[in-house]
């Protein structure tokens, strides 16, 4: 009779129960299918917000890598949330990773480990046991632009891939990064796209963009709130995640049109901000590089570098101007959800490159062909990973160049040097009553507060090169960490005179200015000394109101059957009028109201818009009749 190896059948046992655990806990984490009953990137399948979250807080009950927070609401009323995922022992310590990153990002705040070292040094050093222990934080974004539907679709494929994926890349990602996902900056527009969508499914307007802005008030401009913050989800995700965590890198994944490149990726064209610090164009132009040439190596088509889009404002890219690089990727679009067929002879060149033709920044060529949903999906969630890998293998050298960001940022200024700038307290008058610039001053600091610029106050009136401040006046000075964005936005921009190779002039991208003052009709005042008065850090109370000078009543704005980013835009300005006891809006005007005899007994305000739009509306046939003719 043969002897029982106990020992032997003991441990195979325990393999085989270690295996099938290991298999049911993996089967306990939902795959998207099984909340939303498809696959995000099938055809003709949108998600409804509700449906996003749902599946996100059954992720985060399922597994031990996520962490699933509501931080407010958004302009419509709907959850604004965004999901922590790390290793489960990285989410036992976020408090530790989350002070590790804020005395990197402000190296005041370090203090040296060794007496016997000099100040510096002993800083360093510490520094460098901070950078050891320290996470890549890395933030993606997803869908600010809701007609871009792949980003929010992408979001549910990569956090299910990080909370059940057991393969050794996705653990080193999890063990080497803390990863902050947003599934979408703008949640109603989410809605208002597939409720339109749905409702088009199967006619001939099937994957046109809603008839409304997909954004309450700014539509497509939510993209370039990121310096003067005016929408609550640019404020919600300022305030909960870019200022508690500091990301070093942000992926912000978008879309761009049907006929050109595949995929964008940095580094991007010129000219770049001159307050851009240069380790930020060195790592975006690093591991843009790196992400094009892994996805090229994995058999993807179509993708340029150095082309299109630019680094030249604060307005989409809050991050370069807090240590953190802006990894912007633009995938090519298809009707909403609907496939649509791309003629090779029909892709059209862009700024700096060519889709039919192979180039150093451009290839391998796509030759047309279909282009599905999936395709969108599979181009965002590949750079992803492609992202997150560099993220987790370069930990120490991302958070290094993240810390000498800081220890540049907050170095003292000498003499000659930009110091700071000065907002004057503005004056009174005759009535002692406050003018209307204190109500913009006051607008202006808030936004400085809210980009965690350090302001002061005088203490006592100044007098510097001639000009007299009164008391209260506000003092920023540039030796802080965020430094760089007050001066980047208190400084009048000249935009580079570009041209091509033939002497021809490169018309600018975008935004191609961005100094506040003027726009809001203040004054910041340049000092090259280093202040000697008196100053506090105490927020003067007086400096309140919107002045003496209310507008007239307005009983109704103009809304066309085309949105308009300027109606949204006037009613912003009006309705937020309402709530400095400033101005009253009353409701909203359409053409059927004005066929009607609905006319208000004050006033309407015409946004700025083409004739043509207001008279026509939508061309015959390219939406339904109600929005036509």
């Amino acid at each position: 009779m043969k002897k029982l190896d106990l020992s032997s059948h003991l441990l195979r046992f325990c393999m085989i129960f270690l295996l099938f655990a290991a298999g049911a806990s993996a089967q306990t984490v939902p795959a998207p299918k099984d909340v939303l009953g498809f696959t995000p990137g099938d055809d003709r399948k949108l998600a409804s917000w509700e449906q996003t979250v749902e599946y996100f807080k059954k992720l985060d009950a399922a597994s031990d890598r996520m962490i699933l927070e509501e931080i407010g609401k958004s302009t419509l009323g709907v959850p604004f949330v965004y999901a922590t995922i790390s290793s489960p022992e990285n989410l036992k310590n976020l408090e530790k990773y989350k002070q590790i990153n804020a005395k990197l990002a402000d190296p005041r705040t370090i203090a040296g480990t060794q007496a016997a070292l000099p100040a510096p040094v002993g800083r360093q050093e510490t520094a460098q046991r901070l950078i050891a222990q320290g996470k890549t934080i890395v933030l993606i974004t997803c869908g600010i632009h809701s007609d871009e539907v792949g980003s929010e679709l992408s979001s549910m494929l990569i956090a299910y891939k990080l909370a059940s994926s057991n393969d050794a890349e996705t653990k080193k990602i999890l063990d080497n990064t803390i990863i902050l996902l947003v599934p979408s900056l703008n949640p109603d527009g989410v809605d208002i796209v597939k409720n339109w969508y749905d409702k088009t499914l199967g006619t001939p307007y099937e994957g046109t963009d809603p008839p409304e802005l997909y954004n309450k008030y700014v539509g497509h401009d939510d993209n370039r709130d990121w310096y003067a913050f005016t929408q609550i989800e640019t404020q919600l995700t300022v305030d909960k995640i870019h200022n508690v965590w500091h990301p070093q890198i942000v992926h912000d994944i978008h879309q761009q049109g049907e006929n050109g490149s595949r995929l964008f990726l940095p580094p991007y064209m010129q000219p770049v901000e001159p307050n851009v610090p240069k380790q930020i164009v060195e790592g975006y132009t690093e591991l843009g590089n790196a992400m094009a040439a892994d996805l090229r190596k994995q058999g993807f088509q179509g993708i340029t570098t150095n082309s299109t889009y630019d680094a030249w404002t604060p307005s989409r890219a809050y991050s370069h101007y807090h240590g953190g690089v802006r990894i912007l990727s633009e995938t090519a679009s298809a009707k909403l959800a609907t496939p649509i067929t791309v003629k090779f002879d029909d892709l059209r060149p862009g700024q700096n490159y060519d889709p039919r033709k192979e180039a150093a920044n451009f290839g391998p060529v796509w030759k047309g062909g279909e282009w599905h949903l999936r395709d969108i999906t599979n181009y965002m969630t590949t750079a992803a990973f492609s992202l997150l890998n560099h993220a987790a293998d370069n930990r120490e050298k991302w958070l290094s160049r993240f810390h000498s960001i800081g220890k540049e940022a907050v170095r003292p200024r000498k003499n000659g040097e930009l110091n700071a700038y000065v907002l004057p307290m503005p004056k009174r008058d005759a009535r002692g009553n406050p003018s209307s610039e204190f109500f913009r001053r006051k607008e202006l600091i808030e936004i400085l507060r809210r980009a965690d610029v350090e302001i002061s106050y005088t203490g006592k009136p100044l007098v510097y090169n001639g000009l007299s401040f009164e008391s209260g006046s506000a003092f920023v000075s540039l030796n802080q960490p965020y430094g760089d964005f007050a001066k980047a936005i208190f400084e009048r921009q000249t935009y580079p005179d570009l041209k091509d190779s033939n002497g021809n002039p490169i018309p600018p991208y975008d935004v191609t200015a961005h100094t506040l003052p003027l726009l809001m009709n203040t004054s910041a005042i340049p000092m090259n000394e280093s202040l000697a008065a008196e100053t506090t850090p105490d927020y003067p109370t007086s400096d309140i109101g919107c002045g003496n000078t209310p507008g007239a009543p307005v009983d109704a704005i103009y809304r066309s059957p085309v949105p308009s980013m300027d109606e949204g835009w006037t009613r912003w300005v009006a309705e937020r009028q309402i709530v400095f006891d400033c101005k009253t809006v009353v409701s909203t005007i359409t053409n059927n109201d004005i066929r009607s005899g609905k006319l208000p007994n004050n006033s309407i305000i015409f946004p700025d818009q083409s004739p043509n739009q207001i008279l026509n509306g939508f061309a015959k046939g390219s939406m339904p009749d109600e929005y036509t003719g």
